[in-house]
């Protein structure tokens, strides 16, 4: 069984981009910038944005963050926005999810200018994806390929079975594992809520993708000897055992299922590194595109 550690294939990333950031600025160019906006104070999107924000430091990158009241009204969000998309020197804008309720996420992801939308979710990037086009994938995803990719995991011919239909992550990581690319390549059966025979489904999985938030949901009994398992969920659970008073669970009852995995990501430490990894190479092709 190999860790497919996201913090060491992340740093590789995060090194590389460092690179190439370094050289752009001998060159007297400017580095890639990210701008975030952030409305309210939400505590795990506080976290979120403020480890994006110090990655940017660490390779290079210049950032912006905009932290806006919770009852800022949707008008007010969206002349942020248009404010980022008119700057010339903001490469890729963010807007941490979820936000209030008055404010509408469709308006809100539509309103970012798709040459700036890093985080892959404007309709036009979704579409792009869809028909295969070169485009911002959904960080998260993008991420795990990445990680598929860094670990050499071989990907075609291969049965990947998705567990949950997101537009975050469920659904655009079926679409990319079936492309003709690597990784890519497979058969692919997306799971959900209404599939009936669902440990039918992920007994045939060589590659399953675990992404529907319900902690320790992929038992051993699930997986087959020699899969590939990548498990996005992050849930927390009462422990009294830590310090913190809770422990953070994925979605793959990692004890159980790891001994009959071929690879396995970690949670923490897979999947979650690799996704502001995702976020930053976005940013860099936002700013590269333009050269």
């Amino acid at each position: 069984m190999q860790l497919l550690d996201g913090k060491l294939a992340a740093q590789a990333i995060k090194e590389d981009l460092k690179e190439k950031t370094s050289a752009l600025l001998q060159k007297g160019k400017r580095a890639p910038h990210l701008a975030a906006i952030l409305v309210g104070n939400n505590g795990a999107s506080e976290t979120y944005v403020a480890s994006k924000v110090k990655t940017c430091a660490e390779i290079g990158f210049g950032s912006t963050l905009k932290r806006l009241p919770e009852d800022i009204s949707e008008e007010g969000l969206l002349a942020e926005i248009e404010e980022l998309n008119n700057n010339p020197e903001v490469d890729g804008i963010l807007v941490q999810l979820p936000l209030p309720k008055h404010i509408s996420d469709e308006k809100v992801i539509s309103a970012i200018h798709p040459s700036k939308d890093v985080d892959g979710f404007h309709p036009v990037s979704v579409g792009n994806m869809v028909a295969g086009t070169p485009t911002f994938i959904p960080a998260t995803p993008y991420g795990i390929l990445l990680l598929l990719e860094h670990y050499k995991v071989e990907t075609k011919g291969k049965h990947a079975v998705v567990i949950g239909r997101s537009h975050i992550v469920g659904t655009p990581m079926s679409i990319l594992l079936s492309r003709k690319a690597y990784p890519g390549n497979c058969t692919v059966t997306i799971c959900h809520s209404a599939t009936t025979n669902l440990k039918e489904m992920t007994l045939q999985g060589d590659i399953i993708v675990a992404a529907l938030g319900q902690a320790e949901f992929l038992t051993g009994d699930m997986v087959k000897e020699g899969a590939v398992i990548v498990d996005v969920g992050i849930t927390r659970v009462n422990d009294a055992t830590k310090k913190s008073g809770f422990a953070l669970k994925g979605d793959v009852k990692f004890d159980e299922v790891a001994p009959k995995s071929s690879g396995i990501t970690p949670v923490p430490g897979g999947v979650g590194p690799m996704t502001i990894a995702g976020l930053l190479m976005n940013t860099y092709n936002a700013y590269v595109s333009k050269l």
